[in-house]
């Protein structure tokens, strides 16, 4: 940690369009006014942008407009301006085919936003699982001073004296449906205990991951994580970072300053403890892109292969993010790391200060939530990364969520060639499959869905989970949800739409999964191999036009987070020419 705060007073960005008498500037001002602002608010203060990613189309962020209020008032408290600007929205819920395809888009327009106008400072008030890694991915690329604010988890869901987890119930349900083992009407009366309250999912699914990673990245106040949405202290989290922002704008700290290669570290080991989504992975090489920042898929094997999770929540364990709040949070977690020398304390946070003073006085109020290390769910918690010649470029697996006895699997594929495929045969009797095979799925990945969807976790053939089996080897170039569980291997790369060795596994062969070894191959030669992969063709000439030929053409792989080719390390922070 070495940051020097700028001198202040000084001019600002804004000025550039509110100060002086030209006609410009009056032009800039007089419309704001319309608006009721008085004149001496534009007289050089901080003007803050609170880039909101509310919508009624995104649930788990319809209560933003809420706390956007309270951000407002910690900034006039703190002398500030704030303007709220609605930004793009992908939600995880409704989006189709996937909110993936659409974050990249998202930053892009939170990029331009911020570029585009006369805003010093930026709140990043995110939810929903894309709209937190969109927005801090389009501030890495502007590098104007922000701070991030999570609207929070829902309340735990109950449904007859059992705990509900937002996605990982779901997926349990929907297979005990198949399995015989639950009524429709049951499942459509536990369907009302799932989302008792505003707030994104309460498990520890991609939402509550990238809440997570935010703050371990330094760039949300420390405790912003846990707290649920419908808390008091979720409000005054919000004006505290309301205030902050405006001493950041001040002080001149920057994302830059912040999301360093130490900070992308200390993300990465948090990610391991907690037993956060494999999103991200994705999400964090996508934004360290933008920050120029050298982080690869090995980093994440080397940081997380020795962090223990010690997050007793689904989907990996049992409780939820409500009891994870109450029980002290992520300070806890990250003081946990700093104790076992797996966290850079100096690492630099949005309060000014080094993560370590953040979180060294935190304490553990419940420790069958978050455990001791002797009883932490799995001794290796890290996403592990996966090589060989079915993906020479990597995989991923969560250890915490799949099951001991597949880690090391030899079994038959079982291939659908895309989701409907999978569709259309899984449930049908006849399916040559039976729980020793391996599930294979192509044409799921950044090109071939497009967008690469949450589909990875493939359900199991009903004949298979009659039988009392809950858990299969699965292998795609999709994603998976948070809050889903299994032995699943995810974002093999090359995917299989590039032409990938994916694109040419056959019913029958056999596929070897070692986890300990980091091994995934497929067992024909070499010779075999290079033969299959030259009588391959692709499957389409891909989109004509639109946004949707615009990421076919420019998006790349799992490997690199699915960002555009021309986005990578595209920070600047240059004014636009007024041209009034």
């Amino acid at each position: 940690m070495a940051f020097k705060p700028t001198e202040w007073p000084r001019k600002l960005r804004s000025q550039e369009w509110y100060g002086g008498t030209s006609r410009d500037n009056i032009y800039h001002r007089g419309w704001l006014k319309n608006q009721g602002y008085p004149h001496d608010l534009f007289d050089g203060r901080p003007v803050i942008g609170i880039l909101n990613t509310w919508s009624d189309l995104t649930p788990c962020n319809g209560h933003l407009r809420e706390l956007a209020e309270k951000v407002k008032a910690g900034i006039w408290e703190a002398g500030g301006f704030p303007l709220e600007v609605p930004v793009f929205s992908a939600s995880e819920n409704t989006f189709r085919p996937t909110a993936m395809m659409y974050r990249n888009l998202a930053a892009m327009a939170v990029e331009e936003t911020m570029r585009a106008q006369p805003i010093d400072g930026a709140v990043l008030l995110v939810g929903c699982d894309k709209t937190t890694p969109s927005l801090l991915m389009g501030a890495a690329s502007t590098d104007i001073p922000s701070i991030v604010v999570t609207g929070g988890p829902m309340l735990n869901g109950w449904f007859r004296g059992e705990r509900v987890g937002s996605g990982t119930a779901l997926w349990q349900m929907s297979e005990d449906i198949k399995a015989g083992k639950m009524t429709q009407d049951e499942f459509l009366e536990a369907e009302q205990a799932m989302s008792r309250s505003s707030g994104t999912c309460n498990t520890m699914g991609t939402a509550s991951t990238m809440a997570s990673m935010a703050e371990a990245l330094g760039m949300a106040l420390s405790g912003n994580a846990a707290i649920p949405a419908v808390d008091a202290r979720r409000r005054v989290m919000a004006q505290l970072s309301g205030r902050r922002i405006v001493q950041m704008v001040k002080d001149d700290l920057k994302p830059s300053d912040v999301m360093t290669k130490d900070a992308f570290e200390n993300a990465i080991r948090c990610n391991g403890a907690i037993g956060g989504s494999t999103n991200a992975v994705v999400h964090l090489l996508a934004m360290a892109g933008r920050c120029g920042v050298d982080l690869g898929l090995d980093d994440w094997d080397r940081l997380g292969r020795d962090v223990p999770t010690i997050v007793n929540l689904m989907p990996s364990g049992k409780y939820l993010m409500e009891e994870f709040f109450y029980a002290g949070g992520l300070p806890v977690v990250l003081k946990r790391l700093g104790e076992a020398g797996k966290l850079h304390k100096d690492a630099l946070t949005v309060s000014g200060s080094g993560i370590w003073d953040e979180v060294k006085d935190a304490r553990n109020w419940n420790e069958d939530v978050i455990l001791p290390v002797e009883k932490a769910l799995t001794a290796s918690g890290g996403i592990a990364v996966l090589r060989g010649n079915l993906a020479p470029d990597g995989a991923v697996l969560k250890p915490s969520a799949a099951s001991p006895h597949l880690m090391k699997h030899k079994g038959r594929a079982v291939v659908f060639e895309d989701i409907d495929d999978y569709k259309a045969k899984i449930a049908d009797d006849d399916l040559d499959i039976d729980e020793t095979c391996v599930m294979v799925l192509k044409n799921c990945g950044p090109k071939g869905y497009p967008g690469m969807s949450e589909v990875g976790n493939m359900g199991l053939p009903p004949k298979v989970l009659k039988k009392g089996i809950t858990d299969m080897v699965r292998v795609s170039d999709a994603r998976m949800s948070g809050t889903a569980y299994g032995t699943v291997v995810l974002h093999t790369a090359p995917e299989a739409a590039m032409g990938g060795p994916l694109a040419v596994v056959r019913n029958g062969d056999m596929i070897e999964l070692d986890v300990e070894a980091r091994r995934l191959h497929l067992d024909i030669s070499d010779e075999e191999l290079a033969q299959r992969l030259a009588d391959w063709t692709p499957r389409t000439d891909g989109p004509a036009s639109g946004y949707e030929k615009l990421f076919h053409d420019h998006v790349q792989g799992a490997d690199t987070g699915a960002d555009f080719d021309f986005l990578k390390g595209c920070r600047g922070n240059a004014v636009p020419k007024d041209s009034h």
